[in-house]
């Protein structure tokens, strides 16, 4: 299944593999054979770790080509006005435990739930993209577990690129 990602998405992870690439490879590549100038590979913490963080940075590369190669481009505002969309703050209340939470709305590989930045995909986003203020949610945790939400306010958002690409 393909990534839905935005133009953004593409860029910052364009950026990453070049520097990845052109600029942490070669050291890597070069730690990796000053390692090997120690001599005994087998008790050669030096070159294990080296070449751990060269095999390391060359996954990263491969997922980020991957993920590059096979995205599905969206819009950065698919909904329409006043209705919830990526990058969005929407303030919600959560009935069941009397609290408001505040989370924005942004792509799979930029999310990061201790930040507040919750996937579109995820069952909050699922839930809100597209609703309105006023609208009452039902969030689908599991088959088994759902809440209730109601949203409270929508600042519109947009991709100022500030939410970085996650690790993995």
């Amino acid at each position: 299944m393909a990534a839905e990602l935005t133009e953004k998405d593409i860029e910052l992870m364009r950026r990453e593999l070049d520097y990845r690439r052109l600029e942490l490879r070669p050291k890597l590549i070069e730690a990796v054979k000053e390692a090997r100038a120690f001599g005994d590979l087998s008790e050669n913490f030096e070159y294990k770790s080296a070449k751990q963080e060269k095999n390391r940075n060359d996954s990263r590369c491969r997922y980020l080509e991957n993920l590059i190669k096979n995205a599905r481009i969206i819009p950065d505002r698919p909904a329409p006005a006043g209705a919830v969309s990526l990058y969005d703050k929407v303030t919600l209340y959560v009935e069941d435990d009397d609290e408001e939470i505040t989370v924005q709305i942004v792509t799979t590989v930029r999310q990061d739930a201790l930040k507040g930045l919750i996937s579109k995909e995820s069952p909050v986003g699922k839930a809100v993209l597209g609703r309105r203020v006023g609208e009452r949610v039902t969030i689908q945790v599991n088959d088994s577990y759902s809440y209730d939400a109601v949203i409270r306010a929508v600042e519109p958002g947009e991709d100022t690129g500030e939410a970085p690409l996650r690790s993995y």
